[in-house]
């Protein structure tokens, strides 16, 4: 199965590690549950977001 917009999906091949407060990663990964997404979607995102709105893409 394909994406929607028809882009084949690209390799994910690299890794960013986080340092957070353990109570503050649990509540967000249950959050995310809770709207039937993953964390790692949500902060892929984010940064795809945040490097959109600050020229850097």
């Amino acid at each position: 199965m394909g994406k929607k917009d028809g882009k084949k999906a690209a390799k994910k091949d690299s890794q960013l590690v986080l340092r957070l407060d353990k109570a503050e990663r649990d509540a967000f990964v249950d959050l995310c549950k809770d709207m039937d997404t993953s964390a790692a979607r949500e902060i892929r995102r984010f940064i795809r977001d945040f490097m959109k709105e600050n020229g850097a893409e």
